[in-house]
């Protein structure tokens, strides 16, 4: 049996008419450009001495990227904060450039919610993540990237890419709680990939639970934000600290 040895980073002499295996390890810095939306609470103070409010992180469809953010306002937590002024969070919602997915950005993801906590007074322990069909594939894997900064994740007709290392990532989830949310007749994303990341993550000992709505198509994301329930659920979290 052969073996097989590390490949040197930086050879002193490579063979001339022979290929030297090389290993480059260096960090690459990248710019990162995002449009986002964001909604301060009614009665938000930044000045003042008030308690940090929570924070819900929203990514939306595929329909809804480029460089116009009036798109971002058509659904899901954008709609719903301009429609309802007592939305007792700070919303964040993002906007993905036209030739890119959310897969593609979570540094960039990440990176915005550093910004935004550190200027405004958002709480740190009360981080909520929640996307729609290309948002919630966005959302399980963002969530999956960085488990340590979110209280509760709500993916809404999404699923988890195996090519990118799931289901098995889905096991740095299993402390945050998960509810997630599909249409029974959906006809874009079926709702299997919904209830294979559900059942993988509660393989894994998570707090999982899935919600489908049988006569719902691909738009299962109405009547999931527009029910008290889901904000209830959402405050009821607080992230779980670790170490």
């Amino acid at each position: 049996m052969s073996q097989s040895a590390a490949a040197p980073s930086h050879p002193t002499h490579p063979e001339p008419g022979k290929q030297t295996a090389l290993r480059l390890e260096t960090e690459i810095l990248q710019p990162v450009r995002l449009g986002y939306l964001l909604y301060l609470p009614q009665g938000y103070n930044q000045a003042g001495n008030q308690e940090p409010w929570p924070l819900i992180l929203f990514l939306h469809g595929m329909g809804e990227r480029g460089d116009d953010l009036e798109l971002v306002k058509k659904h899901g937590i954008p709609k719903v904060a301009e429609r309802r002024p007592g939305f007792p969070f700070i919303a964040v919602s993002p906007q993905c450039p036209a030739d890119s997915v959310w897969t593609m950005q979570l540094p960039a993801l990440n990176a915005l919610l550093d910004e935004v906590l550190a200027r405004y007074n958002a709480d740190p322990d009360r981080v909520y993540l929640t996307g729609l069909s290309m948002g919630g594939f966005g959302a399980w894997h963002l969530a999956a990237a960085y488990p340590e900064r979110f209280a509760a994740v709500v993916p809404i007709c999404g699923g988890v890419d195996e090519h990118l290392g799931f289901p098995a990532k889905l096991a740095l989830l299993k402390d945050v709680p998960v509810w997630a949310f599909h249409g029974g007749r959906d006809d874009v994303v079926p709702p299997e990939r919904s209830r294979m990341a559900v059942d993988a993550l509660n393989r894994y000992g998570g707090q999982a639970r899935l919600t489908i709505y049988p006569e719902a198509g691909h738009d299962s994301w109405s009547q999931t934000y527009d029910n008290n329930e889901l904000y209830d659920w959402l405050l009821a979290h607080r992230r779980l600290r670790r170490g």
